[in-house]
């Protein structure tokens, strides 16, 4: 999943907090993976009504620090399929690259090419 990410464009990864792996497209942050387990999975944003959808699903909740902006985690790897996970990372990606200035977006959408198959 994490070459996944990486295959977007403008994406680059920091380690924030003092053990969040955190996944930004342009320096907008679109998903965050804990590096020390008992935490969450993965941590994401998403739209409108999908918030409220999600957090009825077992195992997915409000994000810590970030439910407010409709942040999601993941409780465990296995809240959702890996091919629902993997469409999810390209639509959190498009989420935070919507929030850049007009240039950036349409750079990084003329450098966008298909992800590459699921694998862990």
């Amino acid at each position: 999943m994490r070459a996944i990410r990486l295959s977007l464009p403008g994406v680059t990864e920091k380690i924030l907090w003092g053990g969040e792996l955190v996944f930004k497209v342009s320096g907008k942050m679109f998903c965050v993976f804990p590096l020390e387990p008992g935490g969450s999975a993965v941590s994401f944003r998403v739209e409108g009504e999908e918030f409220a959808e999600l957090i009825e699903r077992p195992g997915i909740v409000p994000a810590p620090y970030l439910s407010r902006a409709r942040w999601t985690a993941l409780e465990n790897g296995d809240a959702t399929p890996p091919a629902e996970l993997k469409r999810r990372i390209g639509r959190w990606w498009e989420l935070a690259a919507a929030r850049l200035p007009k240039r950036e977006r349409l750079r990084l959408s003329a450098r966008r090419q298909p992800a590459p198959p699921a694998t862990e």
